[in-house]
Parts: C-alpha cells; sequence; structure tokens
C-alpha cells in the first residue's frame, strides 16, 4: 500500500509488522476463556480495522486455527499473539499491546465477561512498583530488553 499508515506495530521480536490505513474501530477487551488461553493471560485487548484498510508490512502472522470460523495470528519466531479474524467477516481484530503507540487506543467495551476472573476489578488497588523497583542494579544488564523498538527501523 502506498496510502501513509494511521497506526503501525509489530511483534516483540520485530520480525512481523503491521499497519493500519484506517482509523480502528470497535476496541474491546475480551474475557472469553479462549482468548485467556490463546494470549496466556486474564483478557486480550483489540481493536477491529476493515481488511482493506490494514496489511502486514514485514513477514505475515503465522495462523492457528482456533475454531471453525476463528483464525488467530501470532509471530512464529517470538510467539506474540497479534491478531484474531472470524474468516467470516470482513475485519480483522488486532492485539492492542501490539501497536506501536497501544495507549492511543483506549478500550470502551469488555466481552466475554462470563469468563472475568472474579478478582480482576481489584488490580488498580494493588501496591505498585516501577520495573526498576524489581530489580537489582547488579542485576539489570541481564534483563535488557532485546525487544523491538516501537517503531520502524529504516
Amino acid at each position: 500500500m502506498t496510502e501513509t499508515a494511521l497506526h503501525t506495530g509489530g511483534c516483540q521480536c520485530g520480525a512481523v509488522r503491521f499497519a493500519l490505513y484506517t482509523q480502528p474501530f470497535n476496541p474491546h477487551i475480551c474475557h472469553c476463556r479462549m482468548c485467556q488461553k490463546a494470549s496466556g493471560n486474564l483478557f486480550q485487548p483489540f481493536a477491529s480495522v476493515e481488511l482493506s484498510g490494514f496489511s502486514w508490512t514485514r513477514c505475515n502472522a503465522g495462523i492457528y486455527k482456533s475454531s471453525l470460523a476463528v483464525e488467530r495470528g501470532f509471530c512464529r519466531a517470538c510467539g506474540t499473539p497479534l491478531s484474531y479474524r472470524n474468516i467470516e467477516n470482513t475485519h480483522i481484530s488486532i492485539s492492542i499491546g501490539a501497536f506501536d503507540d497501544p495507549a492511543a487506543i483506549q478500550p470502551a467495551l469488555q466481552i466475554g465477561v462470563e469468563s472475568k476472573i472474579p478478582w480482576f476489578g481489584k488490580l488498580d488497588g494493588l501496591a505498585a512498583m516501577t520495573t526498576e523497583d524489581t530489580c537489582s542494579a547488579e542485576n539489570a544488564g541481564k534483563f535488557t530488553s532485546r525487544q523491538h523498538p516501537d517503531f520502524e527501523l529504516d
């Protein structure tokens, strides 16, 4: 595509990158058990975009068919969950955490709440620490990130 991307993102290692050429819609978090298992987390946040306004810009995501109608995209190299697609629809849902600027896409809805973890709403009240507070100075080098930066490299 020759259009200017409105949003970009990719996996943790940078092997897979994507671009949205239209604004995403239906930003939500899904608590269903399938999304919990697929993400290895309590929920999975998504924003949708029409397929005509989306492209994989570096390598295509690997695909896992999690049901007869659903394909989930992921990075074959690092395992990052990237997308959800009901193959009967004309849109794809992209994991909000995989966007280069995830704070720009705020969820407006929760779905699959029948599987919502009962203590989920209490998380914001927990004690909080920065990442630096959890690692001693002598061990900090061991945790230097190998993560791809949140932008495209030239």
